[in-house]
């Protein structure tokens, strides 16, 4: 019981601060269902994973649900990260397990992007990379809305280089571990309810959704850049 207290308390005020030192700011809440099961795809990106913490965190102290946060098999494979990973809502990264947590009513958030996004070259920041198509399927199974989010931040807090290719694994290539003060805005774009009888065998139909919410997202993240005053400082980019 203390060791589950501890693992749940400390990454709360970690957050906490964190939030604080990101100037965080939110838009759209009113989107995300406050019951019931619901799918949320944000933007990737920042390689440390801030992203999905921060954004978990911001859904626990406002609407008292803990999100389950698809992650990397290699979260679980080893026993110092599995027990806190768990604590902090993170699932392995299966479409098995997405389904499970969503006939559970729980919020479900994954990244269609996968490490693709997480891991691209701060040069190409806020161009969303292929998405993959499981999220749809899993809309289709459990009848749970899709809820896209923009994340602007994350990009210009913690910079990454490049990418390598070591057997097969992604690898990124950062400038800095501990993140730069840029100031973050989540936005929750309205709900997109995929149809019960979308045919899942029907490939053509779950990539025509697939690519029209990745376009939705695009748009929308270029629209918040082009009204974005600053980066980490007032009157500065």
């Amino acid at each position: 019981m203390a060791k589950k207290l501890l693992y749940r308390t400390i990454p709360h005020y970690l957050l906490e601060v964190l939030a604080k030192y990101f100037r965080v700011e939110v838009e759209g809440a009113e989107h995300l269902p406050k019951t019931g099961p619901v799918i949320l795809i944000p933007n990737h990106s920042g390689f440390i994973g801030l992203d999905a913490l921060l954004l978990s965190h911001w859904i626990c102290k406002n609407h008292g649900r803990v999100p389950r946060i698809l992650l990397h098999k290699l979260w679980f494979e080893g026993g110092l990260l599995r027990r806190p990973a768990k604590e902090l809502g993170f699932v392995e990264a299966s479409y098995a397990d997405g389904v499970s947590a969503l006939d559970k009513k729980k919020i479900l958030m994954l990244f269609p992007e996968g490490e693709q996004g997480n891991f691209k070259p701060t040069k190409d920041r806020y161009r969303l990379r292929n998405f993959r198509k499981g999220f749809v399927k899993m809309a289709v199974e459990t009848g749970a809305p899709i809820v896209p989010v923009l994340i602007l931040g994350a990009e210009e807090s913690n910079i990454n280089l490049g990418q390598l290719k070591v057997f097969r694994q992604t690898i990124p290539l950062p400038l800095n571990y501990f993140p730069f003060p840029a100031k973050w805005k989540i936005k929750f774009l309205p709900p997109v309810q995929i149809p019960k009888l979308l045919a899942l065998e029907e490939d053509h139909q779950v990539e025509e959704y697939t690519s029209g919410i990745r376009a939705q997202m695009q748009t929308e993240l270029h629209n918040e850049l082009s009204q974005r005053k600053y980066i980490y400082f007032d009157n500065m980019i």
